[in-house]
């Protein structure tokens, strides 16, 4: 048995060895107490609720990955409904048809994943289709659960989000703290630009903002790609967007949901986060079962 440690938490097959490991460890002892070795059966992906589905790609890996770690031949699978597709109560998403060890020793792992990234492109359809008709997107952000990261935001692309950013490492965000310490938003911007000078690094700048005051303020300084207006009023945000011209894209940010979000867009925002189509949204109920 390879039990081996990942060691990319960007790679999902490592997340998915990982997430076997934390709960198979020593064994599947209810599964190899009584289940034959070299039994052959066969189970289906049931939802139990209405939603958007999402996760199917991601099972089909973890059986994979499953039988590949702990020894078995990879099990056949009948996809029904793809990725990205609304489901009602009694459908069928997929079969799955294998050893009857493997099927059990990867069931919990396949629907944790998928009821959790089914419930977010659920929540995050329904935000979406509130300002689908406006030229605007929605965005996710890093409010995700710790290790669980890809599969949160590919979740929330499934459901109709832009994918931000992954982490601190691809993108630069100058927020309310950074500018704190850097001792102001002139002085954050102006060493921004010195650290991406002298390491060449070719990073997209955002830049936060609490108020108009601040939005005049990047404006004079200039040398960044977007500009945050968070939490700011309606009135405010109209006002910022008159201000910044289209010369920076614009990010509205803070309290959003599904009853301010098209009034936020209405503004005439490029961009708006919400870090609730992830953290706020619940899980989606599925179960896999023997047939």
């Amino acid at each position: 048995m390879n039990t081996q440690l990942p060691t990319n938490p960007h790679d999902i097959k490592d997340l998915v060895r990982l997430a076997l490991l934390e709960d198979i460890d020593t064994g599947d002892h209810s599964t190899l107490s009584c289940v034959p070795a070299l039994g052959v059966n066969q189970a289906h992906l049931l939802v139990k609720q209405d939603g958007v589905i999402a996760g199917v790609e991601v099972a089909m890996l973890i059986f994979e990955v499953a039988a590949r770690v702990y020894g078995f031949d990879i099990p056949e699978i009948d996809v029904r409904i793809q990725d990205g597709f609304q489901v009602k109560k009694g459908d069928i998403v997929l079969t799955v048809k294998g050893s009857s060890q493997l099927i059990l020793m990867a069931e919990r792992l396949v629907l944790n994943v998928m009821q959790r990234m089914s419930g977010i492109a659920t929540y995050t359809s329904q935000m979406a289709a509130l300002i689908a008709d406006l030229p605007v997107k929605l965005l996710d952000t890093r409010k995700t659960t710790p290790n669980f990261r890809l599969f949160e935001k590919m979740a929330a692309k499934i459901g109709g989000a832009h994918n931000h950013r992954m982490g601190l490492y691809d993108m630069i965000m100058l927020k309310d703290n950074h500018i704190d310490y850097a001792g102001g938003i002139s002085a954050a911007i102006a060493k921004t630009n010195d650290y991406l000078k002298q390491t060449g690094k070719d990073l997209r700048i955002e830049v936060e903002t609490r108020n108009l005051t601040e939005v005049d303020e990047v404006l004079r300084n200039g040398r960044v790609q977007v500009i945050m207006l968070d939490n700011f009023s309606l009135e405010d945000l109209k006002e910022a967007v008159r201000r910044i011209d289209g010369r920076f894209e614009t990010e509205a940010s803070g309290n959003i949901t599904e009853r301010t979000i098209r009034q936020v867009a209405l503004t005439g925002v490029d961009g708006i986060s919400s870090g609730a189509i992830i953290h706020q949204a619940r899980s989606l109920d599925l179960s896999l079962k023997a047939y």
